[in-house]
């Protein structure tokens, strides 16, 4: 999710259906590139297989886990073709990872700890308290959750739910929190919840005003739109697939700020390392002194986790990363026998979670320092990317491989966080946007005939890389040429059949389906509304300000209040030079316009759609003054394609 998951959006990712993939096989080419990139493998490390295999007590008897429509919220066997052998359509190592990330169940950590695995794309963990279950990260989804829970309950005796802990502002760490615990327990004091500082601001910030584009571009991230299957989604390389469901938040009511504060919940001690800026802006490792087992969230990983998530995000520190890794270390390492983590297995054994925690963050701060100097010898955030690797003694390392992140995007990250985009060379100042490009590439190399002729030279070499930019090139300047956009699918389901990470390989295996078929339409917004609620009200208006058109508003001005009663707040509102200004009301101000609502009725009309004009008819919501201001306001607003081109287009 955020990271890796949109809190706003993946609802919508999630409920949509996926329909037979029509790719192509493996080309010869790729079946000896497999070949060759298995015999590279340390395939003889089965240690993953046996800490992933450890504890397990079991899983649901029926594989389906259904949302109350009835449609299927999770099913547990749709990646059971994951048990053969890997085909040459998938690189075997990201083969590999996936069977290990499908094991699911209920799985026994120690004599006091159980994970869900394989039910979401992330893990739900239960403590057995002195009464009851203290609940780490439930989950994306309600039902998920529900399911968890139910068998917990089944396999251990059941427990009523004394605490939940977020480890961190993502979605799939929380939205399945009314699965487990219901409000009111919550606001009677019956159940704690507890999240580190700044969890709610950034549940509510992160991909609010970049939300469309976001989703959008997730699509192709997580293959939500490929069938799982040996020519489509295999795996998300830190979990499977999002599950389809419901998104929910319950607000925290125990908050961590420090590193070293400490908590005892239904008698179990936790010792917390407060993480801020590494894997998400609000985040929290955990510690439980009495039974020697260390939480590091998502801190910590089986792959190497993305410092940029290529859905788009705000860039993370990957040098705060590392040291805040090895302040865990230093915290730790030496007095911990086990290490659970948000996502995937656990590490057995105190040697073993310590060269864990150390080669895992020497990987972050190679990755970071090694950047930082190639930028500082001149070398652009391009170059650098194509020359950056792992020493042999990292790369050894499974769990420091590129499922997720990789080394190639992650440098390419670092590089924009200190220099942006431009990269000195006064050509790249002014870059032609992509339809104008490829039509002067396309001329310059003689015609589209003749660069899907170089395009097809290159595609019998297996220079696919090529063969995909020549041929982007001629998609780009005629989105009627049908012979490139069958050539390039083709191109782009051999590189998402060598991708060893899982993001690429779905990215390139959406592109390819979207080049043969166009682009799937997806539901309307199903922004959940426990997230609708989180926003305040300020963000409202930002939202609001970036889907003002100034082509539509044009020199016009125009001055409103919104008052929200419910919340005793009043906003300015202005709009001038085709911007739009809101803030806090004086309440003396001249306008034209004013717009009395409860805001959950705003908010539901900004987010759903639902119009106010029958409630303005009843007198439930008020305005006054000019009533033709309020239509021109709208009026200038855009309502944004959430399916807009990205392979293709159009011209």
């Amino acid at each position: 999710m955020r990271g890796k998951m949109l809190a706003g959006s993946v609802l919508a990712l999630a409920m949509a259906s996926t329909a037979a993939r029509a790719g192509d096989p493996a080309s010869p080419i790729t079946v000896e590139a497999q070949k060759v990139f298995a015999a590279s493998l340390p395939a003889d490390d089965r240690q993953d297989f046996e800490f992933a295999e450890h504890g397990f007590l079991g899983t649901r008897a029926d594989p389906l886990i259904k949302r109350e429509d009835g449609q299927t919220a999770w099913d547990l066997s749709v990646y059971d073709f994951l048990k053969k052998p890997a085909p040459a359509t998938v690189n075997p190592s990201l083969w590999r990872q996936a069977q290990l990330l499908a094991k699911n169940g209920l799985f026994q950590v120690s004599d006091r700890v159980w994970q869900v695995r394989g039910f979401d794309i992330s893990n739900i963990t239960f403590i057995s308290g002195d009464t009851g279950w203290i609940i780490i990260d439930p989950l994306t989804m309600k039902e998920t959750a529900r399911a968890a829970l139910e068998l917990a309950n089944a396999k251990l005796g059941a427990r009523p739910v004394k605490a939940v802990i977020y480890t961190h502002s993502h979605s799939d760490h929380f939205g399945g929190v009314r699965g487990v615990v219901d409000e009111a327990d919550v606001k009677a004091g019956k159940v704690a919840i507890v999240a580190p500082e700044g969890f709610m601001k950034e549940v509510a910030a992160e991909n609010i005003l970049a939300g469309n584009a976001m989703s959008r571009r997730a699509q192709y991230q997580f293959g939500v739109m490929l069938p799982p299957g040996v020519e489509g989604q295999i795996t998300s390389g830190i979990g499977q697939n999002i599950a389809k469901g419901s998104i929910t938040l319950i607000p925290p009511t125990i908050t961590v700020d420090h590193t070293g504060q400490e908590l005892t919940l239904d008698g179990v001690k936790i010792r917390f390392q407060y993480t801020p800026s590494t894997e998400a802006p609000a985040e929290m490792n955990l510690y439980f002194p009495d039974l020697r087992i260390v939480d590091m969230a998502e801190n910590a990983n089986v792959s190497m986790h993305n410092i940029l998530t290529p859905r788009g995000a705000l860039v993370r520190d990957s040098k705060a990363w590392a040291d805040d890794l090895t302040e865990s270390i230093r915290l730790f390492g030496d007095v911990s026998d086990t290490m659970i983590t948000s996502h995937g297995w656990p590490r057995f054994g105190g040697a073993v979670v310590r060269a864990f925690l150390a080669d895992h963050r020497d990987a972050y701060k190679y990755l970071h320092d090694q950047t930082v100097r190639m930028m500082n010898e001149g070398m652009t955030g391009d170059e650098i990317a194509a020359a950056i690797q792992l020493p042999p003694t990292l790369a050894k390392d499974w769990f420091n491989r590129g499922y997720y992140g990789s080394m190639s995007f992650n440098s390419r990250a670092v590089y924009q966080r200190y220099m942006g985009w431009y990269d000195g060379n006064p050509a790249h100042l002014a870059p032609q946007p992509p339809a104008d490009a490829g039509k002067r590439y396309v001329a310059a190399m003689g015609g589209a005939a003749k660069v899907r002729a170089m395009a097809k030279d290159a595609i019998g070499k297996g220079e696919y890389a090529w063969a995909a930019t020549l041929l982007n090139h001629a998609v780009m300047a005629d989105d009627g040429d049908k012979e490139a956009k069958v050539l390039l699918a083709s191109t782009y389901d051999q590189l998402g059949y060598q991708a060893e990470n899982s993001l690429w390989r779905n990215m390139y295996l959406t592109g390819a389906d979207e080049l043969r078929g166009g682009v799937r339409k997806l539901p309307g917004s199903l922004t959940p509304l426990d997230m609708i609620a989180a926003l305040d009200s300020q963000m409202i208006f930002d939202v609001l300000a970036v889907r003002l058109n100034p082509q539509k508003a044009g020199d016009a001005r125009l001055k409103m209040i919104f008052a929200f009663p419910d919340r005793n707040e009043r906003f300015l509102v202005e709009v001038r030079n085709g911007v739009l200004v809101a803030q806090t009301a004086k309440g003396d101000e001249k306008v034209d316009a004013s717009l009395t609502v409860a805001r959950p009725l705003f908010l539901d009309s900004l987010f759903r759609g639902t119009s106010l004009v029958p409630k303005i008819m009843t007198g439930e919501v008020k305005l006054e003054g000019d009533r033709a201001a309020m239509g021109r306001l709208v009026g200038w607003f855009d309502a944004f394609p959430p399916d807009f081109p990205i392979v293709t287009r159009p011209n």
